[in-house]
């Protein structure tokens, strides 16, 4: 699997390798993160965690490209890319996701046609329609 080739240009944000931050992050455009992070991270956008993070976050995401640690839940609207140094401990929601050779997961996986924020509101209906039989 090769590594998406973009320019300095694409990236809206970049936390580099030996920098700590803790906290909410929230972001529009491609952000990437090769530092350690604790928290929470949100957007509709891209995010691509570097070979040398460190993330201990809950992720909420348009797509994920993943080198690095994450340890908490993704869920991501379109895709999740784990690519051969890409470690997760936590649970996995999307509607595609690839996992390369090497590349490890401890944790669920949900895979459904539907986007995440969909897929809630649709297994809501469903709950709802067997506790009323």
């Amino acid at each position: 699997m090769k590594l998406r080739q973009r320019s300095s240009e694409d990236v809206s944000g970049f936390l580099d390798r030996g920098t700590n931050m803790t906290g909410e992050l929230q972001f529009a455009g491609l952000v990437r993160l090769d530092g350690n992070f604790h928290g929470s991270i949100s957007t509709d956008d891209v995010l691509i965690v570097g070979e040398h993070a460190v993330i201990h976050a809950d992720i909420r995401v348009g797509e994920i490209e993943i080198h690095g640690q994450i340890f908490g839940n993704i869920e991501a609207n379109r895709k999740v890319d784990i690519l051969p140094t890409g470690r997760i401990r936590g649970d996995i929601r999307t509607t595609l996701l690839t996992i390369a050779p090497g590349g490890q997961v401890d944790g669920q996986i949900v895979m459904a046609n539907e986007k995440v924020d969909e897929l809630a509101t649709v297994s809501g209906a469903f709950s709802e329609e067997a506790s009323t039989q």
